[in-house]
């Protein structure tokens, strides 16, 4: 995709170009170099490479040993103070400062970005899940509970839209395949009211899913809890997705909704 691709009066193409750069290294598989970044963006090497130098210098990218480029520490200066100063996440946070449920088990929050979801928030489980979440992690929305319950509430024909483009890697066996077996879990989440990553990130490991909305009644994010599979005998996993759904009604009504009114 050519960085130039953005439009618009007023922009300046050095930033433009920087933003680019910095979106491929962040959705990036592996860290780009120098010169993937120029083909990729069909810009000049040598235009790249000024960027990413001053990037560098910024500490905004960090140039590695076999000179390719990841993101650097001011980034999350920039992330800190975002998430700092977002209500759903300082809601998020003081739930479990306030209410003694899912004490043991992993909770996250994120948002949907196209075809993946992203965390901005989580509480990490002291027991071994065999992942550690963290903020900024990005994973691919349908495998996720937060992505399935977040595109739960969407028509058909958006969900199709939003993975138009590339079905992603299974992250385990039991990742779900493709959008039709996507479509139908995604009717199994209405109908049940939470979705189930049953170890489609993780072997071993079982999410539940369930989407929080704001004053408008907009969802705007997803919160799950994580556990072991193995302890998921049917009166634990009863409770926990009792509580995971009482945590979703409580952030979301903390952000303006009308619980009752999104259930009907």
């Amino acid at each position: 995709m050519a960085a130039e691709s953005v439009s618009g009066a007023g922009n300046v193409p050095a930033l433009v170009r920087a933003h680019a750069i910095l979106d491929l290294v962040t959705k990036g598989e592996t860290t780009p170099t120098v010169s993937e970044l120029a083909r990729q963006l069909e810009l000049p090497k040598s235009t790249v490479h000024g960027l990413c130098t001053t990037m560098v210098n910024l500490g905004i990218l960090v140039r590695r040993a076999d000179n390719s480029f990841r993101i650097g520490p001011h980034v999350m200066r920039w992330s800190n103070a975002f998430v700092a100063t977002a209500d759903l996440v300082a809601e998020f946070t003081a739930i479990f400062d306030e209410i003694d449920v899912l004490t043991q088990e992993t909770i996250t929050l994120s948002v949907l970005e196209g075809a993946e979801v992203m965390y901005i928030a989580c509480r990490n489980s002291t027991l071994p899940m065999g992942i550690t979440f963290r903020i900024g992690m990005r994973l691919p929305a349908p495998f996720t509970a937060t992505g399935k319950a977040i595109l739960s509430t969407m028509p058909a024909k958006n969900v199709r839209a939003i993975m138009a483009n590339r079905w992603p890697q299974p992250l385990t066996g039991n990742s779900v395949q493709d959008i039709d077996a996507l479509l139908a879990e995604l009717d199994e989440t209405r109908s049940r009211g939470f979705s189930i990553d049953n170890g489609q990130v993780r072997d071993g490991m079982t999410c539940l899913g369930v989407p929080v909305r704001n004053s408008v009644n907009k969802v705007v994010a997803g919160v799950a809890v994580s556990f072991l599979s193995v302890d998921a005998d049917q009166p634990s996993f009863n409770a926990v997705a009792r509580n995971i759904l009482r945590v979703a009604d409580i952030l979301s009504v903390r952000l303006g909704a009308d619980v009752g009114a999104a259930g009907a």
